[in-house]
């Protein structure tokens, strides 16, 4: 049996009030856009969590970012096993078919996959510790992380494992010939972000001083 049914009416009067302004009024961008392709500049990876609106934080039009969510923010390792990984074909897609020259990696603050990996890694999840958990296997990813931040203070360490799901990714992304080749070709730029929702801040990852500074 399908399972599909009408959208809520309240999404179906919010399309119909899109079309009727937004949409009308820039009717011959979009057929544009549609016509020509997408040609985005760069690849945004950003959480599921609802509260992350990557186009409102950088004030984005339709076509410049290609957006790919997920869990955490997370990038897996390079794992060419024939198995389905659709993070890393969006990877791929954004590298080898569009050619972007940006991957920002954004992180944010309050992460729910984040706490449940801290909570994993101390023994307080045991349901994603099973193995039928696609949750627990997913933030599987982000275990190298917990390790470099376990020794801080349980006030500080949730903070600095939401950094971590960024700088893990980046250095994941680093593991996929193509990425490196472009990276090398100085045709691709990483970038790493951490977004505090509440307070509106935006941080960098800046490498070559140590961590998170604010842009």
């Amino acid at each position: 049996m399908n399972p599909a049914r009408p959208l809520p009416h309240y999404l179906v009067a919010r399309f119909q009030g899109w079309r009727a302004t937004t949409y009308q009024d820039n009717k011959a961008w979009y057929r544009r856009l549609a016509e020509s392709g997408q040609h985005p500049r760069a690849m945004v990876i950003s959480c599921c969590d609802s509260r992350v609106h990557v186009t409102s934080i950088f004030g984005a039009d339709e076509g410049e970012f290609f957006i790919h969510r997920n869990i955490a923010n997370l990038v897996p390792p390079y794992t060419p096993d024939g198995e389905r990984h659709g993070t890393s074909a969006a990877v791929e897609y954004a590298v080898t078919s569009l050619g972007v020259a940006h991957i920002v990696v954004l992180g944010h603050s309050n992460c729910g996959g984040v706490k449940g990996c801290h909570d994993m890694c101390r023994g307080h999840a045991p349901q994603l510790e099973e193995k039928t958990s696609f949750v627990g296997r997913w933030m599987d990813i982000l275990k190298p992380g917990f390790e470099r931040v376990a020794h801080l203070p349980d006030d500080a360490i949730l903070r600095a494992l939401e950094k971590e799901a960024v700088v893990v990714s980046l250095e994941n992304l680093m593991t996929f010939p193509f990425v490196a080749a472009a990276v090398e070709r100085e045709t691709l730029t990483l970038h790493g972000l951490w977004n505090n929702t509440g307070e509106g801040l935006l941080e960098q990852y800046e490498p070559a001083r140590g961590g998170f500074f604010a842009v």
